[in-house]
């Protein structure tokens, strides 16, 4: 198995994205009065999940999702309020956010010590993301970092995995490895690019019918059972 390059997607894959959303909606709903959390933690995932479906289906920009988003939510409720403006709080208290999941950042240290370069590729809002990176102490163990903000186009987008080539000195397909939680962003994505896959998947969910992973794995020390052989 010749890989030299490993991209790592961050969220739900090295990074606690659950932690730290849970975290920043707290401080900013209480940052509002807020007082049935629950109620507006349930409706703000849903529509959520829903707006970055359409960033990844290309039915949205990043602009507007990040606009709207908290503006629905309290519409919801039948609050009118300043989508952006929250949004920059919500911001501001996520990207202090460094949750990581146990074992993340043993698992760079090896994969650093037995010779790997490893590089971060993540879709996401670019100050939240560095923000985030900084905090967590995971860093410095990627020679590079690129968010899709940053590159123009996000996973799944081809023109994400052609910037990023571009920008590695010596890319190959065949010696590059794509790792990550998202069939569509991370797996399709990659594999359309040319790029061999590892599907992360420590909740065992089914496979989608056309993600196709190269490989797959339910938790860090299966990863690097498959990199050793």
């Amino acid at each position: 198995m010749p890989y030299t390059n490993l991209f790592f997607d961050l969220d739900h894959t090295l990074l606690d994205f659950d932690a730290a959303e849970e975290v920043a909606l707290h401080l900013l709903l209480r940052d509002f009065n807020v007082v049935d959390l629950p109620a507006y933690h349930a409706a703000y995932q849903t529509i959520n999940r829903q707006l970055w479906r359409d960033l990844e289906a290309g039915k949205v920009s990043k602009q507007e999702l990040i606009d709207s988003r908290f503006a629905r939510l309290f519409a919801h409720f039948g609050q009118a309020v300043d989508g952006r403006q929250l949004a920059n709080i919500y911001e501001t208290y996520l990207s202090q956010q460094g949750q990581t999941y146990p074992g993340a950042e043993a698992l760079l240290l090896t994969l650093k010590a037995k010779g790997y370069k490893l590089y971060a590729a993540t879709n996401g809002v670019a100050t939240i993301q560095e923000g985030r990176l900084n905090c967590s102490g995971l860093v410095g163990y990627f020679e590079a970092v690129f968010i899709s903000e940053q590159v123009g186009f996000p996973k799944p987008d081809r023109r994400f995995f052609e910037k990023i080539a571009e920008q590695v000195d010596g890319f190959s397909l065949s010696t590059s490895l794509m790792i990550g939680d998202n069939q569509l962003a991370d797996i399709k994505g990659a594999r359309e690019f040319g790029m061999d896959t590892v599907f992360y998947n420590p909740h065992h969910r089914e496979l989608d019918d056309d993600s196709c992973p190269t490989y797959t794995v339910a938790d860090y020390e299966e990863l690097l059972k498959l990199l050793e052989h």
